[in-house]
């Protein structure tokens, strides 16, 4: 028998939902009865994605990159004009690209840090700003990384940058609990997304192997033996966002399939 997370009706914004794990936890939603906005900065994509998901309920499409303030703020307010308010956030972004810590420039830890650090902090404060005035509350889930707790030394970028998210879930969470604001993270293991086919082509191309050589070898890391699906994702992502977690805020829960070793 499916659960129901009681989400019909819920007002949802995802970003980065045109592919991936924000496209997975779209879906998971408007199986659900949430009227949902997507979001990409590729307009191509973004329009597609909808027209895909447009069969399971009231979708709304928004264009923007993530890493502009502008846009940021135009996501909001169309948002907030689709659905007439915004009950959950649920933050995605793409990956920066991958390599060691040597290979970037200034540039690419400034690109990186607007997408990972800057967009995600003035994001929430738009959105919580809206939950606080609306009086019922809200929940966010803010997606980071395993990485965070186990640096990859192949995803540097990754690694330092998706740190920042643990804290903002902590200080979130203990700021905005008066207010009826929860906030939790999660972090994802390796999820069948075109990241994996791009970290098995980076592995490729610096160590000379075949891409599934990498898929295995990943696999093989993992104690339950294989790579996770973003339906398994959306699944934590859906309960964090429901009443069915009202007591937990501040949390930064692992879907990985048991990878991470640190307690």
């Amino acid at each position: 028998m499916a659960l129901d997370f009681g989400l019909k009706g819920q007002r949802v914004l995802v970003t980065a939902s045109s592919s991936g794990i924000g496209y997975g936890a779209a879906q998971a939603f408007l199986q659900e009865g949430a009227r949902v906005v997507i979001n990409s900065s590729n307009a191509e994509k973004l329009a597609n994605a909808r027209s895909k998901l447009a069969p399971l309920g009231e979708v709304h499409a928004v264009t923007g990159n993530l890493g502009s303030k502008e846009d940021l703020d135009h996501l909001v307010k169309e948002s907030l004009s689709d659905l007439g308010g915004i009950d959950v956030l649920v933050y995605v972004t793409g990956s920066p690209k991958p390599g060691r810590f040597m290979d970037f420039s200034y540039e690419d830890w400034r690109s990186a840090s607007d997408l990972l650090v800057v967009s995600p902090a003035y994001l929430a404060k738009l959105v919580a700003d809206q939950m606080i005035k609306s009086g019922t509350g809200g929940r966010m889930v803010f997606l980071s990384s395993w990485v965070i707790k186990e640096p990859l030394l192949t995803i540097a970028l990754s690694s330092v940058c998706r740190t920042t998210l643990l804290s903002l879930v902590r200080t979130l969470s203990r700021e905005l609990g008066p207010r009826k604001v929860r906030v939790n993270g999660i972090l994802p293991g390796y999820i069948r997304t075109g990241r994996i086919d791009q970290l098995a082509q980076n592995a490729a191309k610096t160590r000379g192997i075949k891409a599934e050589e990498w898929v295995r070898e990943i696999e093989n890391e993992i104690p339950m033996g294989r790579i996770g699906t973003t339906s398994e994702l959306s699944n934590a992502i859906l309960f964090l966002s429901s009443e069915l977690s009202s007591y937990i805020s501040g949390v930064s829960l692992p879907v990985d399939g048991a990878l991470l070793r640190s307690i």
